[in-house]
């Protein structure tokens, strides 16, 4: 017997060749659709989410998880600006991305084109459901949305509410899909499902990534959790850096670009490190952190583990480096390669360090929370890339895409 993802897989490729074929107009007329619908839907939306929440408060999920899960009229509100905002945004499909006459008079030109269908398996947020069908619309592809059974309800509503937008808005609704939930053979079903699926991307914690990767027979763009890193500099404008720390840190606690780990030059550590302890623990974070740390009072002595761990919560480790090759050899041996940022007012000591660290996106005298699609200006984002073939950092729309080569002659032969 075909297994149910097999069928929506068909389906889904079947909606993509039409929906490859859609103009800007009718994209954008189905994402505004969309946004629409989401707010037209609200009741029934935040009813279905209450329902996870409360499952999910029940069995014990801790805080930072419930955060994720959890949509208000506002995260509703803002999802459908989101929406909204991919439809205002350029299309890529169909793109040059370079071209040019041969000497043999052929024209060449490499075009962006749509991935076919790509799978999204994803924990907890709601709100991914949302960002992904706009963003995987919008360029073309069509997408098969397999969220945790923690938020199953609620993505049952919103991928209802899409699809009834969509069939509205003129497009074929089966370009969004939701795959159930109700078993994990479900997720590897689509992690097989090579030739109907183009494309996976997984999105949540590090054991869902290191399955999909691992697992799959499906190409997987890898999305990667964030143990985010500031580092103080000696050259450090304090005020600034205790800003950007308290902001990187406390801003929102269970998103992947929210720092994790502090390090702070040893010139400036007696000067900054109560400050800092101070504003953190003001806060309800609990710092982890070395000897030079552990001198202030409620620091908590650091492990190797913790210097390793994306915390999500009210937690930092942190720790006093000699110079700035030490922060750097720090980075390098526990960072994840999402995002990591220095505080320096010495241009040659940000230089050295944006060309040294290796990571997605590096900051300098910014907020790791900045990394993010909305922030950068590509509207929602799909995911962020920790990995380096074809796509890094914030995926948008030009990410969602391949290319191909158009080749126009005149009776060529070769």
């Amino acid at each position: 017997m075909t297994s149910p993802v097999v069928v929506l897989a068909e389906r889904a490729r079947a909606a993509s060749h039409g929906l490859a074929l859609a103009t800007r107009a009718q994209k954008d007329r189905a994402l505004e659709a969309m946004a629409d619908a989401l707010c037209t839907h609200e009741d029934a939306i935040l009813a279905a989410n209450a329902e996870d929440v409360a499952r999910a408060e029940d069995g014990g999920a801790p805080p930072n998880i419930v955060d994720r899960l959890r949509l208000t009229p506002e995260r509703l509100a803002g999802m459908a600006q989101g929406l909204r905002e991919v439809a205002g945004l350029p299309d890529p499909v169909g793109e040059v991305v370079r071209g040019s006459t041969l000497a043999n008079g052929l024209e060449l030109r490499q075009v962006r084109v749509p991935f076919g269908v790509v799978g999204m398996i994803y924990e907890a947020r709601p709100n991914v459901t949302a960002d992904a069908a706009g963003i995987c619309l919008k360029s073309g592809n069509a997408v098969l949305l397999r969220g945790s059974s923690s938020a199953s309800a609620s993505n049952a509503a919103i991928v209802a509410a899409l699809r009834s937008a969509v069939a509205d808005a003129g497009l074929e609704s089966d370009v969004v899909q939701l795959v159930p939930a109700d078993s994990r053979d479900t997720v590897k079903e689509l992690m097989r499902a090579r030739g109907l699926v183009d494309v996976l991307i997984p999105r949540g914690g590090a054991g869902l990534i290191r399955s999909v990767v691992e697992e799959s027979t499906v190409p997987v763009i890898e999305t990667g959790v964030g143990n985010c890193h500031v580092y103080v500099d000696r050259a450090a404008d304090l005020d600034k850096a205790l800003a950007i720390v308290v902001n990187a840190k406390t801003q929102r606690t269970s998103v992947c670009n929210a720092a994790e780990s502090l390090l702070v030059h040893a010139d400036v550590a007696d000067a900054f490190l109560p400050r800092v302890v101070a504003a953190l623990q003001d806060a309800g974070v609990t710092v982890h952190g070395d000897a030079a740390f552990q001198a202030l009072d409620g620091v908590v002595p650091a492990t190797d583990e913790d210097y390793a761990e994306e915390y999500l919560s009210l937690d930092i480790s942190a720790a006093v480096v000699p110079d700035l090759e030490a922060a750097i050899r720090h980075i390098r041996r526990y960072s994840s390669q999402h995002t990591e940022a220095i505080v320096t007012e010495d241009l040659a000591a940000a230089r050295h360090f944006t060309a040294a660290v290796d990571s997605a996106a590096v900051l300098v005298n910014a907020s790791t929370r900045f990394t993010d699609g909305g922030e950068f200006g590509f509207g929602a984002e799909i995911g962020i890339s920790t990995q380096k073939l074809h796509a890094r950092g914030p995926m948008g729309l030009p990410e969602m895409t391949s290319t191909k080569y158009v080749v126009t002659g005149d009776g060529h032969v070769r």
